[in-house]
């Protein structure tokens, strides 16, 4: 059964139907597996991608789509909130709903890194006690280490040195947030990737739950030198 689009109309019913529409059983016993939970339509991140476009930024409705705590429509209010408006009050209930890695990333991705208040916002939820609050405190991080040209690098040390002491006695996902941050930094510029490596040969093998899933958690030494073999390589190839 072909999959129907998403609706253009920005109403609640008729976005909540037609995402039920789009909902597939496969795509439910996946996102099941990654901790969705068992309100959920299963519809593709391509499908709510589509209806994203068409329904554009639309924080009323992104409210609205938030507190039927439906998987789908959850993941679709992250992709419409309006970062300019949305507030951190707003930003702090969403996180603080959250039940599931995937939505974290989702929230942080198109959401959290756009509003203004990033910092502060990164510094806060870090510092949560929540497994996914801090999850998305990192993530904020990694976002932070890969995007903002701006920062001093030597803002990242202290957080290579609170990975290396703080990663295997965090919670699940936060480790795994960790990571993804240690590569961040180690990315961002060739002292910081010695500083980044020196501390990932240290740490050693981190281990995250991944559930019945086949996700698996990066290497971060590896990682950081094939990301710089890579640099490398694009830059001989423009010179």
């Amino acid at each position: 059964m072909t999959a129907k689009p998403l609706a253009t109309a920005n109403d609640l019913k008729s976005v909540l139907a037609r995402l039920e529409a789009a909902g597939t059983a496969q795509n439910r016993k996946v996102y099941a597996r990654h901790g969705a939970g068992p309100d959920l339509y299963g519809v593709s991140f391509k499908d709510l991608r589509a209806g994203a476009r068409r329904l554009g930024l639309d924080q009323a409705l992104a409210s609205e789509l938030w507190g039927t705590k439906n998987a789908d429509a959850r993941l679709l209010a992250c992709m419409i909130a309006d970062p300019a408006t949305i507030g951190d009050r707003v930003l702090d209930a969403w996180i603080g709903d959250v039940s599931y890695y995937v939505l974290v990333d989702v929230l942080v991705a198109e959401v959290a890194t756009k509003a203004p208040g990033l910092l502060p916002r990164m510094m806060r939820w870090m510092a949560s006690g929540s497994e996914w609050v801090a999850q998305g405190g990192w993530d904020l991080l990694a976002h932070y280490a890969l995007k903002d040209a701006a920062a001093a690098d030597d803002t990242f040390i202290p957080y290579l040195e609170t990975i290396e002491r703080e990663i295997h006695i965090s919670q699940n996902r936060v480790r795994h947030a960790m990571n993804g941050a240690l590569m961040a930094i180690g990315l961002r510029d060739e002292r910081l990737a010695e500083l980044a490596k020196k501390a990932a040969v240290r740490i050693g093998k981190v281990d995250v739950d991944h559930g019945e899933t086949s996700c698996e958690t990066p290497d971060a030494l590896r990682y950081i030198e094939r990301g710089w073999a890579r640099k490398r390589a694009k830059s001989a190839a423009r010179a």
